[in-house]
């Protein structure tokens, strides 16, 4: 490899313009593809088979109205007075307006919404009204009907007493014209009685079907008070007037309704604004320019380049690494971009490859570079110096970037397509990162020429200097080091054991964003839990028939509201066959909250209605849940391939058992340190104003395990171009602790400005208009700045130092076993004495 390196650094020396050329047509070829077949980016992340995912999968086939996504549009008046009657009207015909851009298929007046909720109420309560009337009326009627009743008993007991009177007549003195009047007259008083009775039996039939129907009436209207009064809190206008909530409802899953849709009801709802209303966007509508840069991440990028110059001593220098790194990152986030048109792309995956690829290459260009200039002043001939850090430091570059692109290809096994696509785009843009150090840098140095050092040094040699072997650091030191930097990381990632995971709301935009003011409004005026409103699914074991459906629903929403932190329940539809009724649940709390977590769960696991089968529940807020709970299981086992990759490559490289360990227990203290601080930042809300946290909340779902893959890959670089000093050191025959710290002197100076570089282009981009990004630039940042200054230059030579000899020991069969890998490419060295330091004199210089 060294070899082969060292060929191209020469041939891309000699034809430079070729070279260049090259990565001109490449960077022309990726932008074109770009607008060609690039697609649209999505905010939203998914992953298919969560139980969530299900739920709406089934909704999309059982209840097509139910699972297109929804997005809110926040109404507030500029002085917080109720909404005047004209402004209702305005704002009904903004969301008219909007209902006419394709792609949406409904939106929701809020004041239509409430005018139809306060008519069913009065509906109900007119019904219960007039049962209560109609039960009175029937009770009165009742009663006149008994006195009827009674009235009557006593004429027949009358008629009854006459009649045994005439009998006892005709028995005495037998039948004569006067009895037979008598009997007459009785009997027609009977009659009539009997008339009488069948009237009253007439009425009390009818009361008796009158009190059947209100009876009957009564529960339906019972079950109709009760679903009103648990959707109670599911309001669109708040109680004082002044803010109302409209809802646009558009035809497509949120991952694919397009970027022109969610503008266009923007800008039709905007257009129609009336005065003194101000209008803002939930995230699902709000759709902001994706952009790879911004003034933060430029603020970065300028700080990287005063390192450069500060280290370098010429503007040319420190331009060549930033140059490089900007033609690999517009090579490699264009050419991403252009398959977004094919696959399903989260905003924040190019973003990422391009985090990481301006950071590298940054860093890959100027390790070469570094190389480069030293043999330079030692004499070298421009073209034999190119070749020669082509093939060494340019080596160490390929091996390094190796470990990185590998650890970010790892993130397919987690087996979450769109964590894997991440890692993919971002292994992507490292491999474009080395291919650019390795030859774009080798054109462009030999087009500079000499020209890459200081004019004072251009016309100079210096020749290599010896030197005593470094002064070991002393055991005391050691120790103290190893304590005090220990320590510091366990302390820092202390804040780790209490992690929540989550994916960001709307609280986590910038505070001056649309989202932002939209999530505060709804909160504010109804109640945090509206913004994460759960669709719960209860299916039950027979169709439920028409009359008997709001008994049931009534029913099954009184069960859901028995639970913990359920403000409101409200009815959303059921399936044609009317065995599955779903509902609307308002949590108590936010989407991010715990209780609303723990809701879900509970939930899960209720039985419906008593019967076997339990709830189903979809939703933003629970798919967020399922994604960061399905993430977080993926965690430990992406973490031990790291860790095992971790260690078999060092053994490869260093022939040794201790440092292997040694860097791969420092990667892991760095790792959870700098998961502490991005918990004690973005979750506990520590210096919160620092870092524009607006609302701490759960840590990004996916920010470990990038972390892990990104962090390792970097902690390998920095481990490698200190260790290959030491090893090299100590195998030309400078004691064990001596090495040490020949080892570290010799290549502090380009770590520490690497690590400076790296933390300035991350930490530009903890200010990023990307919600998702804001954390993971702050834990990378954070991971670099502990793993480059605490674990490798504090920690590791400290152990190392204590180690002596048995640092690099081996067992001999692992030895034998191991690929030999010539990581600086001493074998190079050797086959090329003009390197400075070689056991040939240096070549005379000459100028291009």
């Amino acid at each position: 490899m060294a070899e082969m390196l060292y060929r191209l650094g020469k041939f891309a020396a000699r034809r430079a313009w070729l070279v260049v050329g090259a990565w001109i047509a490449a960077l022309g070829l990726a932008v074109g593809a770009f607008l060609t077949f690039g697609g649209t980016l999505t905010e939203a992340i998914t992953i298919p088979g969560t139980a969530t995912a299900e739920v709406t999968d089934r909704l999309a086939k059982e209840l097509p109205a139910a699972s297109g996504a929804n997005g809110r549009v926040v109404f507030v008046s500029e002085d917080g007075s109720a909404l005047t009657a004209q402004q209702q009207a305005g704002i009904s015909a903004a969301l008219a307006a909007a209902a006419d851009v394709d792609g949406v298929v409904q939106v929701v007046d809020p004041f239509a919404t409430e005018a139809q909720r306060a008519e069913q109420a009065a509906q109900v309560d007119a019904g219960e009204q007039q049962v209560t009337d109609g039960r009175a009326q029937l009770d009165a009627g009742q009663q006149q009907l008994d006195d009827g009743q009674a009235q009557l008993d006593a004429g027949r007991a009358q008629l009854e007493a006459a009649q045994a009177e005439l009998d006892a007549t005709v028995a005495q003195v037998g039948e004569s014209a006067q009895t037979q009047a008598g009997q007459a007259q009785l009997d027609a008083q009977k009659a009539e009685l009997d008339a009488q009775q069948a009237g009253l039996d007439a009425q009390q039939a009818t009361i008796d079907q009158g009190r059947a129907e209100l009876e009957a009436q009564a529960p339906q209207l019972a079950d109709a008070r009760a679903l009103l009064e648990m959707a109670a809190e599911i309001r669109m206008v708040s109680t004082d007037g002044s803010a109302a909530v409209g809802t646009v409802v558009f035809e497509l899953p949120q991952h694919e309704i397009p970027d022109a849709t969610k503008q266009a009801v923007e800008a039709a709802i905007s257009d129609a604004v009336p005065a003194g209303v101000t209008v803002d966007y939930s995230a699902e509508i709000a759709q902001e320019a994706i952009s790879l840069g911004g003034a933060a991440e430029a603020i970065g990028v300028l700080v990287a380049g005063i390192v450069l110059v500060v280290m370098l001593g010429t503007f040319v220098a420190a331009g060549l690494p930033l140059l490089n790194a900007l033609v690999g990152v517009g090579v490699a986030a264009a050419g991403a971009m252009a398959f977004s048109g094919a696959v399903e792309m989260t905003s924040v995956t190019p973003v990422l490859g391009a985090m990481l690829g301006l950071a590298v290459g940054i860093d890959y260009t100027l390790f070469i570079l570094n190389r480069h200039r030293r043999q330079l002043r030692a004499g070298m001939d421009v073209h034999e110096s190119i070749g020669l850090a082509n093939g060494t430091s340019g080596n160490a570059v390929v091996f390094a970037g190796a470990t990185v692109l590998i650890a970010l290809l790892g993130l397919n096994l987690t087996g979450i397509d769109f964590l894997g696509l991440m890692g993919t785009v971002a292994a992507a843009s490292i491999l474009v990162a080395v291919i650019v150090a390795i030859t774009l840098t080798p054109a462009m140095l030999g087009l500079l020429g000499r020209r890459i050092l200081p004019k004072k040094h251009r016309d100079e040699t210096t020749a290599p200097v010896a030197h005593e072997p470094a002064k070991p650091m002393g055991n005391g030191r050691a120790w103290l080091s190893i304590v005090a930097g220990v320590g510091v990381l366990v302390v820092i990632a202390l804040p780790a054991l209490s992690m929540r995971l989550g994916l960001p709301t709307g609280a986590s935009e910038p505070v001056d964003s649309t989202q932002y003011r939209a999530y505060t409004a709804v909160s504010k005026a109804f109640g945090a839990g509206v913004n994460g409103p759960l669709v719960v699914v209860a299916d039950v074991p027979e169709a439920v028939s028409e009359d008997e459906l709001v008994s049931v629903q009534a029913r099954i929403g009184g069960q859901l509201m028995e639970q913990d932190d359920v403000v409101a329940v409200a009815p959303v539809g059921t399936n044609d066959e009317r065995d599955m009724l779903v509902f609307q649940v308002i949590p108590a709390n936010g989407p991010d909250s715990e209780t609303t977590t723990d809701l879900v769960h509970a939930l899960r696991a209720l039985p419906v209605d008593g019967g076997e089968g339990t709830f189903a529940v979809a939703g933003n807020a629970s798919a967020d849940i399922d994604i960061s709970e399905k993430l977080a299981d993926a965690l430990p086992i992406y973490l031990a391939v790291v860790i095992g990759l971790s260690i078999f490559i060092l053994i490869a490289v260093f022939r040794s058992f201790l440092v292997p360990i040694v860097a791969t227990g420092g990667f892991v203290l760095s790792l959870f340190a700098a998961m502490g601080g991005v918990t004690a930042v973005y979750q506990w809300g520590w210096l919160s104003d620092v870092f524009g946290v607006s609302n701490p909340g759960p840590v990004l779902s996916f920010l470990p395990t990038l972390l892990v893959g990104i962090l390792f890959g970097l902690a390998m670089d920095y481990q490698l171009f200190l260790t290959s000093g030491m090893r090299e050191a100590y195998a030309h025959g400078a004691p064990a602790r001596s090495a040490v710290m020949e080892g570290l002197h010799a290549g502090r100076a380009v770590v520490t400005a690497a690590g400076i570089i790296m933390i300035s282009v991350f930490g530009g981009f903890m200010f990023s208009h990307l919600a998702v990004i804001r954390p993971l630039g702050f834990a990378l940042a954070f991971g670099v700045l502990l793993d480059a200054f605490v674990v490798r230059m504090l920690i590791m030579p400290a152990v190392l130092h204590l180690a002596g000899d048995k640092a690099w020991w081996l067992p001999s069969w692992i030895d034998r076993v191991m690929p030999d890998v010539d990581v600086e490419g001493a074998k190079l060295e050797r086959r090329h004495p003009g390197v400075p330091g070689g056991t040939a004199a240096p070549q005379p210089a000459q100028v291009d």
